[in-house]
């Protein structure tokens, strides 16, 4: 159980004149900010702009880099060699600290996206490699990951900080997992529902999964997609909810 908790939310994820998200209209209900990195969403104007919307808004800031996949959106599980896959990390979170830098800013955290935050989550080759990405360009900077995953592990034998993060807006399964998205009833659209989730998650630590069965779950994070239909609303339902729980929202740094 928390007294405060982070809110973050996936953003930065247009590319050219292809749109995705409202993160104007998010970045004022959210405390930390995982901007896409170019590889599974995201181009370099936008990524520019999604920064400068977060340094405007007092969001802190962190990378969300995937598998090289915009035609999957990152959602799609690319066999990948560690010394690759540690290679594209590198150059993504790379990147976003350049960019992060000459607006004036600093990078917080690391989130992987999509199937790459599952597989790190689950193959330990592949959290050592992640996490080593992280120790050689900046050891300060936090991984954030699911409970119970061996990234996390990977993470405290190299010396990286790490944050456990929950999900608002998705579904849980009775093992803790988050619902596959091709399978209904993955997500909580409805703004209550989310708002409801995330108070169970930070005041009471647990969650009503799909069977409604209640598990256990403990986390510094919580999760706001910013390609969920109405991620705005879902975001400001979530925030007035956790203030009327008597639960803060900072960021991490806070």
């Amino acid at each position: 159980m928390a007294n405060r908790i982070d809110l973050n939310a996936d953003v930065g994820e247009s590319f050219g004149p292809w749109r995705m998200g409202a993160d104007a209209a998010l970045m004022p209900h959210v405390t930390s900010a995982n901007v896409a990195c170019g590889f599974h969403a995201g181009d370099p104007v936008t990524i520019r702009r999604t920064v400068r919307l977060a340094l405007d808004a007092g969001v802190a800031i962190g990378a969300h880099p995937g598998f090289p996949d915009l035609v999957g959106f990152g959602r799609r599980s690319l066999a990948m060699a560690p010394d690759e896959l540690e290679a594209a990390v590198l150059y993504q979170v790379a990147a976003l600290v350049g960019i992060v830098r000459s607006e004036g800013g600093h990078l917080a955290h690391v989130k992987a996206h999509g199937a790459l935050y599952h597989h790190v989550a689950g193959d330990e080759r592949a959290a050592i490699a992640f996490a080593t990405a992280i120790a050689r360009l900046d050891p300060s900077l936090r991984i954030v990951g699911p409970p119970g995953g061996v990234l996390l592990d990977a993470a405290a034998r190299l010396g990286v900080p790490s944050v456990v993060e929950a999900f608002a807006d998705r579904v849980y399964e009775p093992d803790g997992r988050l619902r596959r998205r091709d399978l209904p009833g993955a997500l909580n659209g409805d703004p209550d529902t989310a708002a409801a989730q995330a108070v169970a998650i930070a005041r009471d630590g647990r969650v009503t999964a799909s069977d409604g069965s209640v598990i256990e779950i403990s986390a510094q994070t919580i999760c706001l997609h910013g390609d969920t239909p109405r991620a705005p609303d879902i975001a400001a339902a979530v925030r007035r909810a956790l203030a009327l729980a008597g639960v803060q929202v900072l960021c991490l740094d806070a």
